[in-house]
């Protein structure tokens, strides 16, 4: 600013009259767009002070172009699409499950109409929510009955709460697993009011272990899926056949966690065998519990299915208000649990299923389109290669089996001056107008193509130039 030259700031009226501010009102309101003037021009007083506004800067024309800068900015959804490169499918982190068309169709009609979602068509009368899906649940697992909450420690709390209150729930050490954001089983036992019976060791538990932690308060035998680790080497863990007779014997429920939950044998289609729900319902267990958005493939849901006495008597506890799910959840939920009745079909058609058995050869060829894009707009500081990497199933659903895979090498070329060359890339793919989520490791940045499906190409490509801005 020039020395002695007076600045002198425009009136809220004069700005808010202004034709880019009256365009402003009418696309934002006018309270958030006098609230936005107001916050401009205290910040501009602050910088007149330490000498740093200029006319130009004061003109009602600067303030204008900040104020609808600020204001797109805050009209933005904290909630971004983003591109999935960090290998992983079922990524907890980035929302899980990608629902398959008819399932978002379906929510689009939800989210626009009324819905029958307590309200029996037939009689006119009231209704049950749970109805909506659980004839397809029941169809597909081979259980009595059915019920929905929000996700699957929704399931296993409602269930303990239920029938274990005051009680104790026999459960193997090696199955007391934490799951994430340090979510532990022993803790949501507790908080449902069960008391936890320890049996076994961490790596060996025997059929005896549980007989011997039987008695008169048990209320529960409980085995839980260990679906985010492994223990391997001197092992001994107790089936579920062997432990239905077991808690037969005593007149307790057999109760199985399934975590992930999949209602199809993965094994068809090349990916690890994982013990289905109709299976374990078939083994005797009388409860099962699961996700929904998991390996399932649909919204974030917790299914409880079973024995009939014992899914009414869940249903009847207050609690299963408090966790019910909602219209947008199972109207969702509904197409994609049809998907199963065609599972020949399936792979085409549901998502997750879809990513989980991509073809080797679609990722290596699209690789081969992104390297020199991707190269040119990088520079000599970066040497990017298309290579062969592995892909996770999900962080929290069968992290430890791997899937061949390719995608794109990134690394910081012999000599680079940059600090921390990688970071600074990282950083600046997330900062793009549809972030890119990549994973750094072994000093290598790996863009992972497997969920870069061929209909999103051209959108990546298309912003990738702004990586050289």
């Amino acid at each position: 600013m020039t020395t002695g030259q007076t600045v002198r700031l425009p009136s809220v009226d004069r700005i808010l009259g202004d034709a880019a501010c009256l365009d402003l009102i009418a696309h934002h309101g006018r309270v958030q767009t006098l609230a936005c003037a107001r916050a401009v021009l205290a910040e501009l007083r602050t910088a007149m002070l330490a000498g740093a506004v200029c006319e130009v800067g004061a003109s009602i024309a600067a303030i204008a172009a900040q104020m609808a800068e600020r204001l797109q900015s805050q009209s933005h959804s904290q909630l971004r699409a983003v591109f999935n490169l960090t290998g992983t499918v079922l990524h907890t982190n980035l929302g899980r499950a990608l629902l398959p068309d008819a399932a978002v169709q379906a929510v689009v009609e939800a989210l626009q109409w009324p819905m029958n979602l307590e309200f029996d068509l037939e009689t006119g009368k009231r209704g049950d929510r749970d109805d909506l899906v659980e004839e397809l649940l029941r169809e597909l697992t081979g259980a009595e009955a059915a019920t929905i909450v929000n996700n699957n420690a929704a399931a296993v709390l409602l269930m303990l709460n239920t029938l274990a209150q005051g009680k104790e729930v026999v459960v193997s050490r090696g199955e007391l697993v934490e799951i994430g954001g340090a979510f532990r089983i022993p803790d949501v036992m507790t908080r449902a009011g069960a008391v936890l019976r320890e049996v076994g060791s961490t790596n060996r538990t025997h059929l005896a272990d549980y007989a011997n932690g039987v008695n008169a308060d048990t209320a529960l035998l409980m085995k839980v899926h260990c679906s985010n680790y492994a223990i391997t080497g001197f092992t001994k863990s107790v089936e579920l056949d062997e432990l239905v007779p077991l808690a037969a014997q005593h007149g307790v429920p057999t109760a199985v966690d399934l975590g992930s939950g999949t209602l199809v044998d993965l094994a068809q289609y090349g990916l690890p065998h994982e013990t289905t729900v109709r299976e374990t319902i078939a083994a005797g267990a009388d409860l099962v519990t699961f996700s929904g958005d998991k390996l399932l493939g649909g919204p974030q849901c917790g299914v409880i299915v079973g024995r009939a006495d014992l899914i009414a008597k869940i249903k009847r506890n207050p609690l299963k208000r408090a966790l019910r799910v909602g219209k947008l959840t199972l109207a969702a939920l509904a197409p994609v649990l049809q998907l199963y009745r065609a599972p020949d079909l399936l792979a085409e058609r549901l998502t997750t299923l879809r990513l989980l058995t991509r073809p080797a050869a679609a990722m290596r060829a699209q690789a081969d389109t992104l390297l020199l894009p991707l190269q040119g707009v990088l520079g000599s500081a970066y040497v990017v290669s298309a290579e062969a990497m592995t892909s996770q199933i999900g962080s929290g659903a069968l992290p430890v089996d791997q899937l061949p895979s390719f995608g794109l090498a990134v690394r910081s070329a012999p000599g680079s001056r940059l600090s921390n060359p990688l970071g600074a890339l990282e950083q600046r793919l997330r900062a793009l107008p549809r972030p890119v989520i990549g994973r750094i490791g072994q000093d290598t940045l790996w863009l992972d193509l497997r969920c870069l499906e061929a209909a999103h190409e051209t959108a990546f490509i298309a912003q990738l130039g702004e990586l050289s801005a």
